[in-house]
């Protein structure tokens, strides 16, 4: 299983990628990529790795390719963003940075670190340039949803939503780690500014999580009241 995607700025530069959903860590390929790709750069305090068995960032392995294509190209620069996923294809005239925001979620959801795996569902069901409204429904709908199957299989259900909020106090560790690995690497805005919004849509479930149930309660309860 598989999504496409391909960004085109111009003719001469236009960009086309193929992340394999259920792909696993490339050991080998992984000692071709830059210095800081390597594990101990920047590592996240919260990384469970060991360096003895992954010599790099699997994260990081995964996305040196595109913040390399785009080094030095500037956020504000209009892009032509095709994706395909399995169920459909998309297509939007948006800027660089949403475009690569897009595709970085995906990738970074898909790679073999085992924080960043918690994101995985999301990536099986991916959305591209999806709002902050939409990113929290999503997230909020699959946690409820794997709460459901905890109580119906005798597990503890937590319908407080408290996992939810330490999941992405950890997720938002992974972010501030990896905004300094790339941060020294990366020239121009493009790849900084997508990591900021992507980190951004994440950290606000951390901040204030009733803040965000209460900007999707109005979409949520507009159905009205249930019919026994």
């Amino acid at each position: 299983m598989a999504i496409e995607y391909r960004i085109t700025l111009d003719d001469n530069h236009q960009f086309s990628y193929r992340i394999e959903l259920d792909r696993q860590y490339d050991h080998q390929g992984a000692e071709a990529t830059p210095k800081w790709t390597r594990l101990e750069h920047n590592q996240c305090s919260n990384c469970p790795l060991n360096k003895t068995e992954f010599s790099h960032c699997p994260a990081a392995v995964d996305l040196h390719r595109v913040i390399e294509d785009f080094h030095g190209l500037p956020a504000v620069k209009k892009a032509q963003v095709w994706v395909r996923t399995p169920e459909r294809e998309y297509s939007k005239q948006v800027s660089l940075e949403e475009g690569l925001r897009s595709l970085l979620g995906v990738i970074m959801a898909t790679c073999a670190c085992p924080v960043l795996a918690r994101l995985k569902p999301m990536a099986h069901n991916h959305l591209p340039f999806a709002s902050s409204q939409e990113f929290i429904l999503r997230t909020i709908s699959l946690y409820l949803a794997r709460q459901y199957f905890n109580f119906r299989e005798g597990r503890r259900p937590d319908w407080e939503l408290k996992g939810l909020v330490k999941q992405f106090q950890q997720l938002q560790l992974v972010n501030q780690a990896f905004w300094q690995r790339i941060h020294d690497t990366c020239e121009g805005d493009s790849n900084l500014k997508a990591f900021l919004t992507f980190f951004s849509m994440s950290s606000s479930m951390t901040v204030s999580l009733e803040t965000q149930l209460q900007k999707i309660r109005p979409l949520v309860m507009s159905a009205g009241e249930a019919i026994e």
